[in-house]
């Protein structure tokens, strides 16, 4: 096994004796990929959901169905990126949004990151839409903590075309549908922790204010949240 000592110098060394540089590689591999966005202010992210959206709905054959969309109770968008030479890792971000009883809610941020171990090497960018399908599933997202899907809400791919129609009882809690480009084939998020993005919630509505409140509309939606409303409808 390849290691290296303290002075920089590579060695063939038991496993285990340099620990520390598989957790710096982990932390570099995450702090790059969040690196992605960094630049992007909370408005850049509810338009870049807006647009997500728009895009999911006119996706031939397999867009998220009229059907599916009218009877959810709320909308999880996310954009994850994700990277990998042998050691692995992830960082994404996005809003949730929620039917309540005037319309749809503002926009509540949300943020995902990983990191892992594996012989991969590659990247990928990947579009999620979840919908949730349950009053239970947005009061998960709603907690303002995090959200482990596949634990607190169960999740499965979501019907497209016939399926759709077929499907009048939904299968799980969330729905998941996604696009990507990359290298790798796996798209799936189950078993990912998405958390509350507290400050970018106080930053875009300009006061401390609690995922509960956004979500059940107690909270006002901004103007520049218009777009993202309009597109759900």
């Amino acid at each position: 096994m390849i290691r290296c000592n303290k002075y920089g110098r590579i060695h063939l060394l038991p496993r285990n004796k340099c620990a520390p540089m598989k957790t710096l590689s982990l932390i570099l591999i995450v702090f790059s990929l969040s690196l992605v966005s960094v630049n992007a202010t909370e408005q850049d992210i509810v338009d870049r959901s807006s647009v997500t959206l728009r895009e999911f709905r006119h996706m031939p054959e397999k867009g998220l169905p009229p059907r599916i969309l009218r009877h959810a109770r709320g909308l999880a968008i996310m954009t994850v990126a994700k990277g990998a030479f042998v050691f692995s890792g992830k960082a994404g971000e996005g809003v949730v949004i929620a039917r309540t009883g005037h319309g749809w809610s503002g926009p509540s941020f949300i943020g995902t990151a990983g990191a892992g171990w594996g012989l991969q090497i590659g990247g990928q960018v990947t579009d999620f839409v979840f919908v949730l399908n349950s009053d239970a599933a947005v009061r998960a997202f709603s907690r303002g903590g995090n959200v482990t899907l596949g634990a607190d809400a169960s999740v499965a791919a979501g019907p497209v075309g016939r399926d759709a129609e077929a499907n009048v009882t939904p299968r799980a809690a969330i729905y998941s549908y996604s696009r990507s480009k990359g290298l790798f084939a796996g798209v799936s998020l189950e078993g990912a922790v998405i958390t509350t993005r507290k400050g970018a919630n106080e930053r875009y509505y300009g006061r401390p204010v609690t995922a509960s409140e956004i979500l059940f509309g107690r909270a006002k939606a901004p103007a520049g949240a218009a777009n993202l409303r309009m597109a759900v409808r």
